[in-house]
């Protein structure tokens, strides 16, 4: 390669050799994967059945804006363990109500589950979003007695953005165990990528909410998984935060579901079988991660 050439490729790279389109595309999730609009109808059909169950509780707010409310699911269970869960979007799509299939797994299990909403971007920052869930939360372990589920056992996943999310509310106080899916666990990448129009991250929100720089003793149990036919960069993403989780001290695995794409891996939580499920019912039971 010619000084010129290698000069070239300088100054077209954005992130890690890649340029702009092709930091780009590696994460675009939806691009990723070939007709990806059936997994959402498909996701919709399956959330109205679980919605439409008995003694569901839906559109219950935690705060004070319009999105942030949670569904509440209950397995019938006496004091049952809580899963608290965290859609996804990349912060600025989707809603908690097309998320309520994943419920179907846990219920299965005598475990009651919560699907949270948040504000999304650009209506809110990324710290305001993180705040939010923080707030869902300590809402939930406040009404333990409301609910019926015991307090004490309190464990919260999230998928893609979720995924993010659940990484960092890990160190709450009330979180027991923690299942983050497909996520996102260093900013910096997504602020030099298409995905900041409407975040519009800074230096300091990529410092203090990129769970891979802020790892701290004390957080919860956490288990990371990530599909094995999903884009690289997720799978990179996954890979790093549990290595330096691990070098931390903290009790973090990693999983990596053959397989499964970036839609196809929600299906592993929905079926009361499925290896998402079992994970959780690890985290729930406190066995080692």
């Amino acid at each position: 390669m010619t000084d010129i050439a290698q000069a070239a490729t300088r100054e077209t790279s954005v992130y890690r050799g890649m340029n702009q389109a092709e930091l780009d595309t590696s994460y675009n999730n939806a691009a990723a994967v070939d007709n990806n609009l059936p997994w959402l109808d498909r996701w919709r059909e399956l959330s109205a059945i679980v919605r439409a169950g008995n003694k569901v509780r839906l559109d219950i707010p935690y705060g004070p804006k319009q999105r942030t409310g949670f569904d509440y699911f209950p397995s019938g269970a006496a004091n049952a363990p809580l899963f608290v869960f965290i859609h996804g979007g990349y912060w600025q799509r989707n809603a908690k109500e097309l998320f309520s299939f994943v419920a179907k797994g846990p219920l299965a299990h005598g475990i009651d589950v919560a699907v949270v909403g948040y504000t999304l971007a650009p209506q809110a920052r990324l710290t305001e979003i993180v705040a939010e869930i923080r707030q869902g939360v300590r809402f939930l372990r406040q009404n333990a007695g409301r609910f019926g589920f015991d307090p004490e056992n309190i464990n919260v996943g999230g998928w893609s953005a979720g995924g993010h999310l659940t990484a960092m509310v890990s160190s709450e106080p009330a979180v027991k165990g923690a299942l983050a899916i497909s996520g996102i666990f260093d900013l910096e990448p997504i602020a030099l990528s298409y995905i900041n129009a409407p975040l519009q991250l800074d230096s300091a929100e990529i410092e203090t909410l990129s769970p891979l720089r802020i790892l701290q003793p004390g957080a919860a149990r956490q288990c990371i998984v990530v599909g094995g036919g999903e884009l690289a960069e997720l799978q990179r993403q996954s890979k790093e935060y549990a290595e330096m989780a691990r070098q931390h001290g903290l009790p973090v695995t990693l999983r990596t579901l053959a397989g499964h794409h970036h839609f196809s891996i929600l299906d592993e939580l929905a079926d009361p079988e499925g290896s998402l499920t079992g994970e959780l019912l690890n985290l729930v039971a406190g066995r080692p991660v």
